[in-house]
């Protein structure tokens, strides 16, 4: 098994965001079946190893390097190219060609049929998030109506539900840092969550979206938007509820109906169970075997299957019609 080597622009400051802490999480679920190290190559970090020293050292085919930072991988896959390397897919949408050399893992279903689409001839795996054991329902008495986190959230959410939610019940807005997500999900009833209008303003897609199912996991009732990989779990009527629905009135009716009664809508165990340590680390055991073997066979093979090229599409249009064409002359003989 070759050791990896996740690659990410630096790990504090302005780096610190939940994709972030999702790759560090990914980098200790492999150091359970392989060596794997975190790599920077934009900040250099006392404590850890730097992208530019190490590619001055003349033999690196035991190693694979794990590109993930969305607008730094098309230059990354370029700078890396002789090498042996993944490309852990988060969010979706990023303009980026990859070659059909490097496989590709994905965090959501979502971004999986993207990238099937868009890369036919690449390796593509499916490898969910983790959601730690520490989420789950302590099943105690809840203080907090209302939780919402304000980063990601949408102008809609802050400035129109919040404030007329705060006028109703007790309504909790974070905009910071939170230390023990767990204990604030456990007291929370209700967990806001409404991230469509930012990702359509970054231009790419909600890569998987953590804390719905973190807040889900731990007992809340979740009001969220379904776009992107929520909606590889999220399931409207079943075990959440859609927000921003029609108009302002009937999401403050929704909310305080559910305030009022006993928990309904809950993320089964069967459905948690996908996400949790042991099924992760078995996924990324089989994924890592078969791209180790996939680098094996790409240093003694040059034959690839042709690319869908913008050339090679128009070709194959050309072809069609030719074909439908002469297909129709054919019948009318």
């Amino acid at each position: 098994m070759r050791k990896l080597y996740f690659l990410v622009p630096g790990t504090d400051g302005k780096f610190a965001c939940g994709g972030l802490w999702a790759e560090l999480k990914t980098v200790n679920l492999a150091q359970q079946i392989c060596i794997a190290e975190v790599v920077t190559y934009r900040q250099r970090e006392s404590d850890k190893l730097f992208l530019d020293d190490l590619l001055k050292e003349k033999n690196l085919d035991d190693v694979i390097f794990v590109i993930s930072w969305g607008f730094d991988v098309g230059k990354l896959a370029a700078k890396l190219q002789k090498y042996h390397v993944i490309y852990h897919a988060h969010s979706a949408g990023y303009q980026i060609k990859l070659p059909s050399s490097i496989p590709i893992i994905t965090v959501s279903r979502n971004t999986l049929g993207y990238w099937g689409q868009k890369a036919p001839n690449s390796l593509i795996y499916y490898l969910p998030n983790q959601i730690s054991e520490e989420f789950t329902n302590l099943h105690q008495n809840r203080d907090i109506d209302v939780l919402v986190q304000t980063r990601k959230s949408s102008e809609y959410l802050i400035k129109s539900l919040i404030p007329a939610l705060e006028k109703k019940c007790q309504v909790l807005v974070i905009d910071s840092y939170v230390e023990n997500l767990p204990a604030l999900f456990n007291r929370a009833k209700v967990y806001l969550y409404d991230s469509a209008e930012y990702w359509q303003l970054q231009g790419v897609s909600e890569g998987f979206g953590l804390q719905p199912m973190e807040a889900l996991a731990c007992g809340c009732q979740v009001f969220s938007s379904v776009n992107g990989g929520l909606s590889d779990y999220l399931d409207p009527g079943f075990n959440c509820y859609k927000i921003a629905g029609y108009a302002l009135e009937y999401d403050l009716e929704r909310i305080l109906k559910v305030l009022a009664s006993s928990p309904s809508l809950n993320l089964s165990e069967t459905v948690l169970a996908e996400y949790r340590t042991e099924n992760i680390i078995h996924r990324l055991q089989v994924i890592l075997s078969d791209i180790n073997d996939f680098f094996d066979h790409k240093n003694n093979s040059s034959d690839t299957i042709a690319n869908l090229t913008k050339i090679r599409l128009a070709k194959l249009f050309t072809q069609r019609i030719f074909a439908k064409i002469k297909k129709k002359y054919l019948q009318s003989k």
